[in-house]
């Protein structure tokens, strides 16, 4: 990192009032212009909202800040000094440490392993596990998180490792923290600890940049807010001189008044009806010792069953059971009569169901492969005749799913990874319906996406049920649930406590779920 004397003046907020500055910042992928001069500014002390749509420009312009890209035009200043660097040791250095909403944990590791990476204590010959567990609990403790420093990272929860993942930040001791979707993994207890813990940061005169597109959270919390659309600056105001109307309006842009009124359409709760005939898909006794005991359900064509519960309630093991990643101890699955052997995800997939997993892309995508390619990877049998693929049939089906989708790419051959994140869980999606699946399973389709790209998926997902598939979905926004399901199954400690039917005329309102959820 190396300081480059400041070539001009500042106006607006004094000198001594300020941590970080961005001017001008520029980036292009592919020849497509990302950050368009973006301008953003950060107090001593304060936390700073930035919202917008996926592929609006936040993640990338946070990654430039730390580090990870290379901006192709503009200056960065850090408590008033112009610094030049490339590298997140170098960004590091500076004092800016960043939480990703990609989780960067290396599970073979323990939880004080991962926080102090690369920063272990040593004894007086080797490495001092005594001391790096002493130091993980002190970060904990003031941050005020109770998790084992001696645990196995890989059998945290995700909302678990998040929290890891901002100790391992905090363990760097950054004068500007940036968390990128922070709690969307994180139940509505944890989110008010790491609101709690933000706060004792920012006391201490810690900078904190806080990506999120829970439009309550940013009230809460922050201080200021801006918000970007299509790689450039809409609007930068105090959080108290704005209201959530006018921060979707500067996201959606012109568009407003048709993209809302969608969303409102897309919100209106399910129509209550009887079922006739056999169900699609027949779950009896599913068991995973210790995970979760006796799961049984139907599942009838055109319906979307919600599944509701804490983290740790076995929700999103169920679907990994369902698909065949995980092996089951008990129980049996029939799909249109036939009993299924789920012994692997390629006889679910054979069998005709589609999983959406929770974490897209560790688990959905291959992120240095084309959108062609992640779009097709389940699909390769279909455009495949005597051992050679039908690459036009292929890349036809390919562009269909990207305009269905509404996803925004440079093409085909653009990298996945250098797409958003609710561009990427279109991709995800995407590679499912390519296969046609009968029924579809959906672990948290929307986590982390911003508003329009989630009414897209949850269009998508609707369609689906009415051409008379079956949807079962996952998702802690509750009023997702409200929103989609036609039943909703309540998971406590690994057992379905509650089967809340809109035939039946239950409550499936967000407040019901909600208490039904907390009281199992």
């Amino acid at each position: 990192m190396t300081p480059v004397p400041e070539s001009q003046p500042r106006s607006g907020l004094a000198e001594s009032a300020l941590r970080l500055e961005a001017r001008g910042i520029r980036k292009s992928f592919g020849g497509v212009e990302v950050l368009k001069g973006v301008d953003f500014r950060l107090e001593k002390g304060k936390v700073h909202g930035l919202v917008g749509q996926n592929g609006a420009g936040k993640s990338t312009l946070m990654k430039i800040l730390n580090g990870v890209y290379t901006r192709d035009g503009g200056e960065i200043l850090v408590d008033g000094q112009v610094v030049d660097y490339s590298t997140p040791n170098e960004a590091q250095a500076a004092g800016i440490g960043m939480v990703f909403q990609e989780l960067s944990l290396i599970n073979s590791m323990t939880v004080a392993q991962n926080v102090l990476l690369t920063r272990e204590p040593r004894g007086r010959v080797l490495l001092s596990d005594r001391q790096a567990v002493e130091q993980t609990k002190a970060i904990f403790a003031e941050i005020g998180v109770d998790i084992d420093p001696r645990a196995d990272t890989a059998r945290l929860s995700v909302g678990s490792r998040q929290l890891v993942e901002i100790a391992k930040a905090l363990s760097q001791k950054p004068r500007i923290l940036v968390l990128d979707e922070p709690t969307a993994s994180l139940t509505s207890s944890e989110v008010e600890t790491l609101f709690a813990a933000i706060r004792r940061l920012t006391a201490r005169g810690i900078s904190v940049v806080y990506i999120s597109h829970r439009m309550p959270e940013l009230f809460e919390i922050c201080q200021q807010i801006t918000v970007l659309r299509d790689g450039a600056v809409t609007k930068s105001a105090d959080a108290d001189t704005l209201t959530i109307d006018q921060i979707v309006a500067e996201m959606l842009g012109p568009t407003l008044g048709r993209e809302l009124e969608e969303l409102q359409n897309d919100q209106s709760a399910p129509v209550a009806r009887e079922h006739v005939g056999e169900p699609l898909l027949r779950v009896t006794g599913l068991t995973r010792r210790g995970i979760f005991e006796d799961v049984t359900f139907d599942l009838w064509p055109g319906e979307i069953v919600g599944i509701a519960g804490l983290l740790g309630s076995g929700r999103s093991e169920i679907m990994r059971g369902l698909f065949g990643i995980d092996k089951l101890d008990s129980g049996t699955v029939d799909l249109a009569g036939e009993r299924l052997s789920l012994t692997s995800p390629k006889k679910a997939l054979d069998a005709g169901l589609g999983f959406v997993p929770e974490d897209r892309r560790v688990a959905g995508l291959v992120l240095k492969d084309s959108v062609f390619s992640n779009l097709m990877m389940a699909s390769w049998p279909r455009v495949t005749r005597w051992g050679w693929v039908g690459r036009r049939s292929a890349e036809k089906r390919s562009k269909e799913l990207v305009d269905r989708l509404k996803v925004k790419t440079a093409g085909l051959r653009q990298q996945v990874a250098h797409l958003s994140g609710g561009n990427q869980q279109k991709i995800v999606v995407g590679k499912n319906l390519s296969v046609t699946p009968k029924v579809l399973l959906l672990d948290e389709p929307t986590v982390g996406i911003d508003v329009k790209s989630k009414a897209d998926i949850l269009e998508e997902v609707r369609q689906l049920a009415a051409d008379g598939n079956g949807i079962i979905i996952v998702s802690s926004e509750l009023s997702e649930l409200t929103a989609l399901s036609d039943r909703v199954l309540v998971l406590h400690g690994g057992k379905v406590t509650r089967a809340l039917s809109r035939a039946n005329g239950d409550d499936i309102s967000e407040g019901a779920l909600s208490l039904a959820v907390q009281v199992g």
